[in-house]
Parts: structure tokens; sequence; C-alpha cells
């Protein structure tokens, strides 16, 4: 048979009394010693050193009333009994390195003395089975019921939640629910995906650490971001603003007081304070779009705003602190990038904890037809306009969209566009065979102008090589084509010409005795018909 061990607070109010009188009253912890129908072998009592004198006087008459429990005190002080973290944190340390044996002993624990916060904490680190066991509530007697022993009465509830349906089949329902609010209400078909939102969704419920979504351009990166932040504050996990920034967008000092802010006078043209983003973002989330065109010297900073939540802004001497989360986004290999040099190692290995690479378009074919209809939907909110595809329109659409012919280089991107083109050019809210016919032709013309397999992760991003002048880019050998996007990503990451000719040359200049990086950067980039400025140009893609 089990021995019967029970958990519980000293309660220096209800508990109180040194007279003869203090049998008179009905005193919790006392009370669960007279019970007939159940005896404990063990009391683990907690207890503040300030209460020795009441927890030596409890303990006494807990021996007289039930002489076969062994009373074992347990020093728990709290600076604040109201501090929910403090309370919390010193019952967890101690469960943590209790010896439960489950097989030998029956847990129980009292939740009717202590503050209010330390009764939440036993909860909730029951329910969690840190604490292992059932509840158990104790009552003083009812005034119409005189009770001579004191004894009240008590309920025993056991947190065990897998023995109720009902509740089991809720909490189902709910993690369902959320993870359709991530995928925007769209019935997706893909299980693959389907299981890849399921993660995340557990993830952005549990963890602030940053999250990192990889894949190609238009997967919807973006706007599963700004989806998680609306779910964690409808569950209360965040209460701050979504901020959202392209890091190919920042350049120089831009870059540094539009992350981290300025003080007023900087720099030139610095005429007042700016925040700048990461402070907007404080109890929020930032998401920083395309982190891997970021500078070395921003990427440095946003590590240690990361990992410390503080920072210095431009021109100022004092750190500012802001506790944001971080979703950040790439469709290039950062690997690649911290080999090549321009993505730092650490930071890499900080982002890199939640890892979450969404599929194309063309992995996730059977989600193309529901997609479809959330386009139209969207487009409807846009516009006030319900548009439809009559029959035979949508049939052969959809036998297009997912058929090999369609290779949708942008993803959602190039979905979006095509429903808004067909949309607009629908009669009487009806989209025609006639217009599905020449948007399919178009989208053929246009993905085989690019040139290139959206899957191929190898090939350069189509927005890096728009820098060059006129057709040269559908003329390039992939060789150089490889070589040249390269090339202007380490451009676009330096503040220099300089800077960037000794990160291009960083092994073959340690050769030459004069080496001139500068002028070797700025020859091999004129034979392209590009110079510094045109591949350094502020660009959004």
């Amino acid at each position: 048979m089990k021995q019967n061990v029970l958990f519980g607070f000293l309660g220096s109010t209800r508990d109180a009394g040194d007279t003869p009188e203090r049998w008179e009253k009905w005193r919790p912890t006392i009370a669960l010693g007279v019970c007939d129908d159940l005896r404990f072998d063990r009391f683990e009592i907690f207890y503040d050193t300030r209460f020795q004198n009441l927890l030596e006087i409890v303990t006494a008459d807990f021996q007289v009333v039930s002489p076969q429990t062994t009373v074992v005190p347990n020093v728990m002080s709290f600076d604040d009994p109201w501090d929910f973290e403090e309370v919390y944190a010193k019952l967890f340390d101690f469960l943590q390195n209790y010896r439960f044996d489950l097989e030998r002993e029956e847990y129980y624990t009292h939740i009717k003395t202590g503050s209010h916060v330390c009764q939440i904490c036993m909860f909730l680190l029951n329910e969690s089975l840190y604490l292992p066991g059932k509840i158990i509530q104790t009552f003083p007697p009812r005034p119409e019921y005189p009770d001579e022993k004191n004894v009240g009465s008590y309920k025993i509830i056991d947190l065990n939640l897998a023995k109720y349906e009902q509740i089991a089949t809720r909490f189902a329902r709910e993690k369902v629910e959320a993870a359709t609010f991530l995928k925007s209400g769209i019935a997706t078909r893909n299980p693959t995906f389907n299981a890849l939102i399921e993660q995340i969704e557990w993830v952005a419920l549990r963890a602030r650490e940053p999250i990192l979504l990889t894949g190609g351009t238009g997967v919807g990166k973006s706007l599963l971001a700004k989806r998680i932040h609306e779910l964690k504050k409808l569950q209360s996990r965040l209460t701050g603003p979504f901020v959202a920034v392209n890091a190919a967008t920042l350049r120089g000092e831009q870059a540094m007081s539009t992350l981290f802010g300025h003080k007023k006078g900087a720099f030139t043209g610095a005429a007042s304070d700016r925040a700048g983003l990461l402070l907007t973002a404080n109890q929020g989330l930032l998401f920083l779009d395309e982190i891997g065109e970021l500078g070395l010297d921003e990427q440095a900073m946003l590590l240690r705003a990361i990992e410390e939540k503080q920072f210095l802004p431009v021109g100022c001497d004092t750190d500012v602190t802001s506790d944001f989360q971080l979703i950040a986004a790439t469709n290039h290999d950062l690997n690649a990038a911290v080999a090549a040099g321009t993505f730092r190692e650490d930071l890499l290995a900080r982002i890199n904890l939640w890892t979450f690479r969404l599929p194309g378009l063309t992995e996730r074919r059977e989600d193309i037809e529901p997609n479809i209809d959330f386009e139209l939907t969207q487009y409807a909110v846009r516009y006030n306009r319900n548009i439809t595809f009559n029959k035979e329109a949508r049939d052969r659409f959809v036998a297009f969209a997912v058929s090999p012919e369609a290779t949708w280089n942008a993803n959602f991107r190039d979905l979006n566009a095509a429903i808004t083109r067909m949309a607009t050019f629908s009669h009487q809210g009806r989209i025609r065979l006639e217009t599905v016919e020449q948007e399919i032709t178009r989208l053929t013309t246009q993905w085989h102008s690019q040139k290139r397999d959206p899957t191929d992760a190898a090939y350069p991003d189509a927005a890096i090589l728009d820098t060059l002048p006129g057709e040269l880019a559908s003329r390039l050998d992939r060789f150089d084509a490889v070589q040249l996007a390269e090339v202007i990503r380490v451009c676009r990451n330096s503040k220099s010409l300089a800077e960037a000719g000794r990160r291009l040359f960083e092994h073959s200049r340690q050769k030459k005795k004069s080496a001139n990086d500068s002028d070797r950067l700025k020859k091999y980039l004129g034979g392209f018909g590009l110079d510094w400025d045109s591949v350094t140009e502020s660009c959004d893609y």
C-alpha cells in the first residue's frame, strides 16, 4: 500500500495561536491531521523563518492529532510573497531537486494556506506535474453544522487532464484553430506544410527566442511573421507592435540610425532624436526580412541587442533597453554567407535555434486551389468587388496552376498578381476562359524570360542581376552570374570600395607587394558595365 505524502504551506494567519483556546478554532493545517478517512505518513511543510515559533507550535499540535505523521519542515522564505516570479522560481527549484517515488508514494498538495500567489503557484506546479499528485482543499465548519473537532471538510481534485475527454477535446480544437489562424484561414492540404505550421504554432506560443524563416522569394515569410505576432497578442504573449523592415533597403549610417536610433546632432541631418525600430518594437515583435543583407557592424549591434536587450543609438553614450522578439527571414544560405565572411557566425548561431523553411508553391501544388480562393477573397476586401470564375475558366486555370508547366518563380507573389489581373479584367464579376488563357500566356512568357530554376538556391536572385545594363544578365554564363552576384552582395554590405576589395581579395592580396584592392574591384565591375554607385544604390527586393 502506498504512503500518503502532503505538501503545504504554514498558514501564518489561520494556523496561528499559542494559547489553549487555539483548539477551539478551525486551523486548516491541523484539520488535515484530524480527518478519520485520510491519514498522511509524511507532511512536507513550507515555512518562512520569520514564523519559526509558529512552525514549532503547529508541528507539535499536528503530532498530537496525527502521531503517525512525520512532519518535515522546509524553509521557503520570500522577499515578497506576492511576487509571482520569485515564489514560482523558488518552489520550482525545490521540486526539481526533490526525489519523488511514484511507485511507493501518493502525493497531495494543500492549497488553503500561504498567500494567494503561493496557492496559485502550487496549483500550477501540480497541474504541470512538477508536483505530481492531487490537490486537497480544506473548508472550515459551516455555522449551521457545529463541529467539535473543528475538522471542517475537504475536497480532493485530480488535475490529470488526460482523464477529462471534454477538456482534452477543447484543447485539441484550440490547437487546430491556432494553426488555422497562422495559415490565414486557408484550408491547406499539403501534410508536410500543415505539420510545419503546427510546429511553428507550438514554438510561437511557448518560446521567446528568435525565429528564423527561410525559403524562396514570395513563399509568405512576412505574412507568417505578422500572423505570429497577431496570435501572440491574442494569447497575451506580447503587448507591443509589429515592426517590419527589409534589411536590403538599409545602407551605411542609415542602417544604424533606422535600426538603433540616433541622438540629435549625431551626424549631418540628424535634426532631432530618433527612436529606431528596435526601440519601437519594445514588448512587441521585430520582423527583419533579408537579414543576410545587414552589414557586419549592424550584425554586431543586433547580436548584443538580442542577447542583452540593450544597445547604443548612434551618437549616444548611454544604453537603451528594448525587450523585443525577433523573427528574421532570408532566401539565401546564411551558412555560405558565414563562409564568405559576409555574415557573423555568432549571430547565425543565436538566431538559428528555431529555423523553419517555408516550401515554395511548386512543392505544395495541392494547396494552390485553396489559395486561389483566398486571393479572390482578399481582392474582394481590397476593391469591394466579389469576383468568381465560371466553371470552365476555373478548371482551366487550376489545371495549369498545378501542372509542371507552372513554375511559380515568385511563389505567392506570382499567384496574387495573376488573380489580381484576372479579377481586374473580369466582366460582371466573372472571370472567363479567354481571360484565363491570356493570363497563362503572360505567366509562361514571364517565367521563360527569367530562365532560372526557382528551386535552385545556388542560382543568384534575379533582383541582384537587375543591376546589369540592358540584357547583359540574360547572356551571362552561370559561372559569371553566381560570381558577380556574390561580388554585388559584398559591395552592398561594405561601406566603401576599399573595404569591399579587402573582403573580396582577402587572401590573394597578401601575395602582392602593393595591393590595390579598390582598383582590382573597380576594373572587375567595369567589365560588366558597372561601378560602385550603380551596385550599392538602395533597392527594395
